[in-house]
Parts: structure tokens; C-alpha cells; sequence
């Protein structure tokens, strides 16, 4: 998968675009900053941001053109993030580590997801917030980015059952309008999520 990702990221233009994701802004802006956790960061765009409010930074992804872009935004916006070239199935973090995790459209088959997931709830601190936007499988009827493998989209169900220690506090599919750089334009279906431990 890395392969697809390195060659998707080699393109010279941000393909995601460089401003975060509104919901990722949205949560994080509510958020007095701490520790944070950026997984599949990709070519940096949430992770810069956090960073730019005064977060340290913590992300990782398996495509080294995704870091190397990353890493150059943060010079551009005068700001370091922690980035590690890592597969998920490699990731290890101590427990309560993170004061927040942002999670944006990285996407796991279930047999990577469930164990992913259940590490999550261990890795941040008491307090900690998780929030996570993804697709559904509703948008397999659109052609605005995304997996088009089911078993790689998300619902609130699947969410709520992940995730069932924590106090959810937002966990709804909706219908937004994406405007991210090259691949994800248009309609989409989401699920976006938010909890606390």
C-alpha cells in the first residue's frame, strides 16, 4: 500500500490541499494543546496545523513521499512535527501518551482497524479527546475520494461498538461538501466521531 501512496504523493501539488480538515479544525481549535497524535498524516496538512496552534506534534504514515511533503509545509509554516515512516501494523506508543488523536480519512481493512482502534483507547491520557472524520459506504455513490473497497469504509455503528469504553460525545454519518485538493471534490458521505476517555 505504501507503493500506491508514494507514487499518489509524488505529484508536485499538495493533493489533499494544505489547509486542514474542517472537522480536524473544527475539534482542535475547541482544544487547549498538548500532546497529539496524527496517524496516516500523509502529506502533513492536519498535523501542520495542529502545530501552528502550539500542539507537539506526534504523526506517522507509510509513504515517504507523504512525509517528505509534510515535513516541508512545517518548514514553510515555521513549525517541527515528530513525523515517523511507519506501517500501522509497526505502531507502538506507551500508554497515556496523547492529550488528543486526529484522525482523517485513514482508512483500515477490520483485521488492522480492531486492534488499531483498541490501542487508541489505551495511548491517550484521562481527558483525552479522539476525533475522527472517514467515509461511509454510502460514498461508494460518489466521485468525490475515498476507498472503493466496503471493508475500508466506516459507520457510526462500527464506531460506537470500536470505541464502546469511551464517552462518545459526536458520532453521526453525514452528507458534506468537500473542496481538498485534486481528489476529494464534491459530495461525500462521512461519519464524523468524537470522544473522551
Amino acid at each position: 500500500m505504501s507503493d500506491f501512496w508514494n507514487q499518489r504523493f509524488s505529484a508536485p501539488e499538495y493533493i489533499y490541499g494544505t489547509q486542514p480538515n474542517d472537522f480536524f479544525k473544527k475539534c482542535i481549535d475547541t482544544l487547549t494543546p498538548g500532546t497529539i497524535l496524527v496517524p496516516g498524516a500523509g502529506e502533513g496538512r492536519d498535523a501542520v496545523y495542529a502545530a501552528t496552534l502550539g500542539w507537539q506534534v506526534h504523526a506517522f504514515d507509510s509513504s515517504k513521499a507523504g512525509r517528505e511533503k509534510a515535513l516541508q509545509l512545517a518548514a514553510a509554516h515555521n513549525v517541527t512535527i515528530q513525523y515517523d515512516l511507519t506501517d500501522v501494523r509497526d505502531f507502538i506508543a506507551a500508554p497515556h501518551s496523547f492529550d488528543a488523536i486526529g484522525i482523517t480519512y485513514f482508512h483500515l481493512p477490520t483485521e488492522l482497524r480492531w486492534p488499531f482502534h483498541y490501542q487508541l483507547g489505551h495511548i491517550l491520557r484521562p481527558g483525552g479527546t479522539l476525533f475522527m472524520e472517514m467515509f461511509t459506504p454510502t460514498q461508494l455513490q460518489h466521485a468525490s475520494g475515498g476507498p472503493k473497497d466496503p471493508d475500508l469504509l466506516y459507520t457510526s455503528a462500527l464506531l460506537a461498538a470500536d470505541f464502546k469504553s469511551m464517552n462518545i460525545l459526536l458520532n453521526e454519518e453525514q452528507e458534506v461538501t468537500l473542496s481538498e485538493g485534486t481528489y476529494h471534490q464534491g459530495i461525500a458521505h462521512v461519519v464524523r466521531f468524537r470522544a473522551q476517555l
